[in-house]
């Protein structure tokens, strides 16, 4: 069974906004959009770049240095310079807390 980090409540995440929260030492940009809750690395692959930083576009993060885009639900990566996807968090809503799943590395 995963563990969940309570890094918010519903009331600290407007609607369109996002906070920026550590987590196993890593810093992990928390959306809000529309009441449902998405958590990303905040590191963009192409040069470390805040990706909380960036403009939000529905679901869709820029990057504020060079403009690549992510899809913040999924992590995956839409637009260069970046060619990497950037690591979602899982993400659930417990009572009026906002939690997160730290990544778990898998065996290869």
């Amino acid at each position: 069974m995963k563990e969940f980090v309570t890094v918010a409540t519903i009331d600290e995440i407007p609607s369109g906004e996002r906070m920026v929260v550590e987590i196993d030492r890593k810093w992990v940009a928390v959306f809000n959009v529309d009441s449902t809750y998405y958590a990303i690395l905040d590191i963009c692959p192409h040069d470390d770049g805040p990706l909380a930083e960036g403009e939000l576009h529905g679901c869709i993060i820029e990057c504020p240095r060079h403009g690549a885009t992510f899809d913040i639900t999924t992590g995956k990566v839409l637009s260069a310079p970046a060619l990497v996807d950037v690591p979602k968090y899982e993400v659930r809503v417990h009572g009026n807390e906002i939690q997160v799943a730290p990544l778990v590395r898998e065996a290869k």
